[in-house]
């Protein structure tokens, strides 16, 4: 875990990309049952993430998602993605287009300083 506080967990999931997931503490299906509260800190630390991958990792682009078909929980994916990744232009659930080509940062280095930015 990354990063937790009343209202919210930030987990990793490994990944040949930087990726990670931003839990409402409460298990709730839904964002329209987040209180004010919970969405404030949601949009204010995918905010913080997004302009830290890309700061870090200079990526080219970086994906933002929401759907619990499998984990009946609300929670979000951040994804930095980039032109080498193994399934670009393609979401990372979707087709593999090529062998990954990336040299990135160190991830944990990343994490921790992320960690230290919420």
């Amino acid at each position: 875990m990354i990063f937790e506080n009343d209202l919210v967990f930030i987990e990793i999931e490994p990944s040949e990309i930087p990726w990670v997931k931003v839990f409402t503490r409460r298990e709730i299906k839904e964002f329209s049952e987040c209180t004010t509260e919970e969405k404030l800190e949601i949009f204010r630390i995918i905010d913080i993430v997004e302009k830290q991958m890309i700061s870090y990792f200079k990526a080219d682009k970086i994906n933002i998602a929401s759907f619990g078909n499998m984990l009946p929980h609300v929670h979000w994916h951040i994804m930095a993605r980039f032109k080498q990744d193994s399934h670009f232009p393609e979401p990372m659930w979707g087709q593999k287009q090529r062998q990954s080509n990336l040299t990135l940062p160190n991830f944990e280095v990343f994490f921790k300083e992320l960690g230290g930015c919420l």
